[in-house]
Formats: C-alpha cells, sequence, structure tokens
C-alpha cells in the first residue's frame, strides 16, 4: 500500500493487485480490499491528532478486482463529535474507475492517559 494523501478528515491509499493478493477464484481477498479501505480510514480519523482507534466497520464488494489492476480507496469523514466519528471509504479501480468496494468505519478517539497516581509499580 502506498500512501497519496492525508488531509484533515481525509485520505488516500492505493495498492496494486498482485498475484499473491487472489483468491481460490482469481479474484483479489476480500479482506486485502477490506485492509485497504481500513487504512484508508485509519489516516483519515486520525488526522486531527489523539489516538483513534476503529468502533467497527463495514464493507460491501461492488465488484472484483483480478491481478495488474491499480485500487485507490479515498476516506472522507461523515461527522465528528466529540469522541466519536464515521468515515465513509469508496475503494475503485484507478483506470476505469470502477467501483470495487464501500466501506463505512465507526472511530472512537481514546481518552488522554497521563501517569498513574500511584506511580510506577
Amino acid at each position: 500500500m502506498v500512501l497519496l494523501e492525508v488531509g484533515s478528515g481525509s485520505s488516500r491509499v492505493s495498492m496494486r493487485v498482485t498475484s499473491q493478493m487472489v483468491n481460490g477464484h482469481g479474484i483479489c481477498h476480500g479482506g486485502l480490499i477490506f485492509a485497504l479501505a481500513d487504512s484508508a480510514f485509519a489516516f483519515a480519523s486520525n488526522s486531527h491528532g489523539g489516538t483513534v482507534v476503529a468502533a467497527g466497520a463495514v464493507v460491501d464488494f461492488l465488484s472484483p478486482a483480478v491481478v495488474g489492476e491499480e485500487l485507490e480507496a479515498v476516506a472522507t469523514e461523515r461527522h465528528l463529535k466529540g469522541r466519536s466519528g464515521i468515515y465513509d471509504v469508496t475503494v475503485r479501480e484507478v483506470h476505469s474507475q470502477r467501483p470495487v468496494a464501500e466501506f463505512r468505519g465507526r472511530s472512537r478517539t481514546l481518552p488522554r492517559s497521563g501517569p498513574s497516581p500511584a506511580g510506577p509499580g
């Protein structure tokens, strides 16, 4: 994967499908497409600072990707309030712009942790 861009609440990440990434049907494994979208989600949700983790995510696979295709995941912040956020990620094949997957991630910002009042061990 290659990080192409990070902005406030957004990101773009790309990945070329290789022969090691295909399943028994000869198409890119869904878990790898999910990982691409999840990576774009992670960069976008962490773009404001702090420590942000996924609270949940869903993906819809729209069309298969095959060896040699370049995929790009574009993440966009849809809602951010308090410690919770919602991000949409569209995965497309770069040359045809064919949609491959739609991903929605829910983020949670972790509270800032400081030193324990009791001190170490």
